[in-house]
């Protein structure tokens, strides 16, 4: 039988890119799968993000990762975006379809995956800190899934109002804007709390949200999205209440067996892609 020395190529596209577990999650899939697909994790400096989306192209790449600072600007690279990229504005999933690239986000689908075992978002009130980029994928998620209300709390007014006015104009969720000035207490009718900010990444990590911490319940559902350390303080705050937790690995799996899906069309174990950066944190 004849052997095939050419891998499949896909990657990640970031700056900085040295911290991102992504790459040791996503090879252990490709292998733990018997897929000769190879991931290769790139620092790519914004001026060289046209030259490495050319390159993935001449390379045959069947698909890439855009991380910080890339998630806006790789959009006119790209051929075409999928329903969520084009509501959000943003992209951090690159699929080849037919010849062309194809901008995806994985981020919101990824976290709702991880979400729905916990609770169903439909009919709920969300509680989000933070607008930036994870903020607005997730944020469109939970509104396509059904929430009811989203309220971002957010320290930058401008970007606060601005994920508000898309959320309440491209969905059907009734999103209000709460300006972070002091330290905020959960409103009882709130059902999903989500930290969608850097606060608590490592190497800040006894960063502490201006949250009152009475105000966590044990009828909460408390998400953070910070993958690294996974037991952030929101989390460890939130379980001693009695809350139930979700922490920021659950995300970056389900966000990884999305993308290895988009790529391959294989449907990745992600149990085994978890205990595998579990290793990595020692989780």
């Amino acid at each position: 039988m004849p052997h095939n020395f050419l891998s499949r190529l896909t990657g990640s596209f970031a700056m900085p890119a040295a911290e991102n577990p992504t790459v040791a999650m996503v090879e252990a899939a490709y292998r733990h799968h018997g897929l000769d697909v190879r991931y290769i994790n790139c620092e790519v400096s914004p001026e060289k993000l046209g030259d490495a989306v050319k390159g993935a192209r001449a390379m045959g790449w069947i698909g890439f990762n855009c991380s910080l600072p890339h998630k806006v600007a790789v959009i006119p690279h790209l051929d075409g975006l999928g329903e969520s990229a084009s509501v959000m504005g943003a992209v951090n999933c690159a699929v080849r379809r037919d010849g062309k690239f194809i901008g995806e986000n994985t981020d919101g689908k990824g976290f709702l995956q991880s979400l729905r075992p916990l609770t169903d978002p439909a009919g709920k009130t969300v509680v989000m800190f933070g607008a930036g980029g994870a903020a607005r994928a997730i944020g469109v998620e939970l509104a396509f899934a059904g929430a009811k209300r989203i309220i971002i709390v957010n320290r930058d007014a401008a970007r606060g109002r601005a994920l508000t006015d898309l959320l309440n104009g491209k969905t059907k969720v009734a999103a209000e804007f709460v300006a972070w000035t002091r330290t905020y207490a959960i409103p009882p009718e709130a059902s999903i709390v989500v930290n969608a900010t850097s606060i608590g990444l490592y190497p800040d990590v006894s960063g502490r949200l201006d949250l009152d911490v009475g105000s966590l319940h044990p009828g909460l559902v408390v998400a953070d999205v910070i993958p690294n350390p996974p037991r952030t303080t929101l989390i460890r705050d939130a379980e001693a209440r009695g809350a139930k937790v979700l922490d920021g690995l659950g995300m970056i799996v389900n966000q990884g067996v999305i993308g290895i899906k988009y790529w391959t069309g294989v449907d990745a174990d992600a149990g085994m892609m978890r205990r595998t950066l579990e290793d990595l944190f020692k989780a």
